[in-house]
């Protein structure tokens, strides 16, 4: 696991340390925020990767909110329930791997074009290790965008992220990226938090020169 003096390795205990293959075994074919917090994932989505491209969809699921109307060369997913996985229409491609177990990715050096994480960051538990493994695949000055709301399964979620308070999550997403090798750093609030609906917050970057 990779490890930073400001980020002792408990910060990512969780809860429930059985297998995160036990707690994914059987699929949850449910979106995971509102409607409106989907919408505002999909228009993030296009304005950031480019139609033709290849994408990863990190920590994938059955649905992976990009726009309807754009076509993109590859979109591969990577996710834990295969199931899930394959009724995902838009996925390509599909890899299943615990990325808490093996963070490091099969994919090419320089091979993708932008990349995506929705609402499941705070489950990683080398998240520097993952994010500097994914500039790694991406093209040099390609997206990665993170996005997250204020639900998780608390019982899976690391204890950094339950600890600290909600407008925290983007300043440790911030730098998670920054330990990763990111630059051209920055968050965004997408949807202020409200009483009847998901708020939800983006943090960016893009992968370095080589």
């Amino acid at each position: 696991m990779s490890q930073t003096r400001d980020l002792p390795e408990a910060a990512f205990a969780k809860h429930d340390s059985s297998p995160d293959e036990l707690f994914y075994a059987e699929p949850r074919f449910v979106t995971h925020i509102d409607e409106g917090a989907i919408a505002a994932v999909t228009e993030l989505y296009r304005t950031l990767f480019p139609a033709g491209g290849t994408l990863l969809d990190l920590m994938s699921s059955w649905v992976s909110h990009l726009p309807e109307e754009v076509d993109y060369a590859e979109v591969i997913g990577l996710g834990l329930n295969e199931r899930e996985l394959a009724a995902n229409p838009r996925l390509t491609r599909v890899l299943v791997q615990n990325l808490n177990t093996y963070p490091a990715l099969p994919l090419d050096d320089a091979s993708v074009d932008g990349a995506a994480i929705c609402v499941s960051v705070q489950y990683l538990q080398d998240p520097i290790g993952v994010l500097a493994d994914a500039a790694r695949v991406l093209k040099a000055g390609a997206p990665l965008a993170i996005t997250f709301s204020n639900r998780c399964f608390p019982t899976k979620a690391v204890a950094i992220w339950q600890v600290m308070p909600d407008e925290d999550h983007q300043r440790l997403v911030l730098f998670y990226l920054k330990e990763a090798g990111f630059t051209a750093l920055e968050a965004r609030a997408l949807r202020l938090p409200g009483q009847d609906h998901d708020p939800l917050w983006a943090v960016i970057g893009r992968a370095p020169a080589r």
